[in-house]
């Protein structure tokens, strides 16, 4: 069964460019020309993934966005942006958007990064499948518990409050705590593509996280900055 991917522009051109290229590909499409019907599509339709633009009419992106994730409908979201504005990346990051793009792109880049969020969502299931052949259902350090199956995580049993990227790479660095793991080690496993460097959305999203797991985020007990390297999840006494 092919991924559904939904498309949401408020131009023609760019919509049809998209939709013959994900088409070609294999994929499922279907399209929205405002915020607020992508919006609908998207609760309506729970697609795989879902290419949103910024600058839409009756509702934005970042709205659309919010709005989502207010419903906690986790499907993936690649935004475009036509400013190569760093507040507008950050903003749309920091509401739960999974990755972004700025206008102009090459077809080509667009499917990199459609597959490589997919191939990313795949990883949670494997997982979550490895996770049950053990008879497991969580991967837990010290008081947090990360759930693959159900896309949950849980501090001192509170449920956190996570985007979809944020809850992958703290799933990443769960399966991998203990170990130093570099910025672009991070990039190529948890966003499967390479960012040319650009590094801070690991930062953007590892500052996030800290916020929602450490007492002091100033002396993470848990997410470690190794200098000169990357981050660790350090493991806890008793985990």
């Amino acid at each position: 069964m092919s991924k559904k991917i939904l498309v949401v522009d408020d131009e023609q051109s760019i919509v049809t460019l998209l939709k013959y290229n994900l088409e070609q590909a294999g994929y499922t499409v279907i399209t929205a020309y405002d915020g607020e019907e992508g919006r609908d599509l998207a609760l309506e339709e729970l697609p795989d993934l879902m290419i949103l633009d910024l600058m839409l009419p009756k509702i934005d992106g970042i709205e659309v966005c919010k709005q989502i994730r207010q419903q906690k409908v986790m499907i993936p979201i690649l935004m475009l942006t036509a400013k190569d504005d760093e507040f507008d990346k950050v903003l749309g990051l920091e509401l739960g958007a999974d990755d972004y793009m700025t206008k102009p792109f090459s077809p080509r880049e667009v499917m990199a990064r459609v597959k490589a969020i997919l191939r990313r969502s795949q990883a949670v299931i494997d997982a979550a499948e490895h996770l049950r052949s053990e008879q497991k259902d969580y991967l837990q350090v010290g008081e947090l518990k990360v759930y693959p199956e159900q896309y949950e995580a849980y501090f001192e049993e509170d449920l956190l409050e996570l985007t979809p990227k944020e809850f992958e790479l703290l799933l990443y660095l769960t399966e991998n705590r203990g170990r130093v793991l570099t910025r672009d080690q991070l990039l190529s496993a948890v966003w499967n593509y390479d960012f040319a460097g650009d590094t801070r959305i690991v930062d953007v999203h590892i500052s996030h996280l800290r916020e929602k797991i450490e007492t002091n985020t100033k002396k993470p007990a848990y997410i470690k900055t190794i200098r000169g390297l990357g981050y660790k999840l350090e493991e806890q006494k008793g985990s």
